[in-house]
């Protein structure tokens, strides 16, 4: 790991974290001198105390460093930013909301059109697990050829393994936002 060592990291962490330096070192298993030391880069720590510094803090190694960015600053995705993408075929417009680099999940918006075929599209599966809110409109999801009508404000969760498909019988668009725990778009 690259970059510059900064106990001034440790103590604005251990402070926001409502932490005196006897707290910490309790926790740590460390002294108060050592703490207090670290922290005003009088000494650098030790592996094994950096260790158990970043584990009492609930922590990563690379909070203290100076260019490694921090992971508990946002990502912002602007409103123009979002990856869209139309499905034409099943009269669906997808506007993927989550970052493409989380690979835990995906949150993406999705605008269906009126379907003219009754059927709607052919059931689909997949990995993982889905929750769907609907924002506006009403859709029906077909899960393993059980048809749930889900309204303006309902919200629906199910196994993404069981066959499923969405049809919009009604005359206007539907606009929904879902979470994917396997990323599906």
């Amino acid at each position: 790991m690259s970059g510059k060592f900064s106990g001034h990291k440790i103590r604005v962490m251990r402070k926001e974290l409502g932490m005196s330096i006897k707290d910490l070192a309790e926790a740590s298993n460390l002294s108060t001198g050592l703490i207090s030391q670290i922290e005003r880069d009088l000494v650098s720590p030790s592996v094994n105390a950096m260790l158990r510094i970043v584990d009492a803090l609930h922590t990563t190694m690379g909070e203290f460093f100076d260019d490694v960015p921090s992971r508990k600053k946002p990502l912002i995705i602007r409103g123009g930013a979002h990856t869209m993408v139309d499905r034409d075929d099943i009269k669906r417009r997808i506007r993927i909301l989550s970052p493409p680099e989380h690979k835990n999940y995906q949150v993406v918006e999705m605008r269906f059109e009126p379907m003219e075929d009754p059927k709607g599209p052919p059931p689909a599966s997949h990995e993982g697990e889905e929750f769907g809110f609907i924002l506006a409109g009403n859709l029906t999801v077909v899960i393993d050829e059980i048809a749930y009508r889900v309204e303006s404000g309902d919200s629906i969760a199910f196994d993404s393994t069981s066959p499923h498909t969405y049809i919009n019988y009604s005359k206007d668009p539907c606009l929904s936002i879902w979470v994917y725990t396997a990323p599906v778009y």
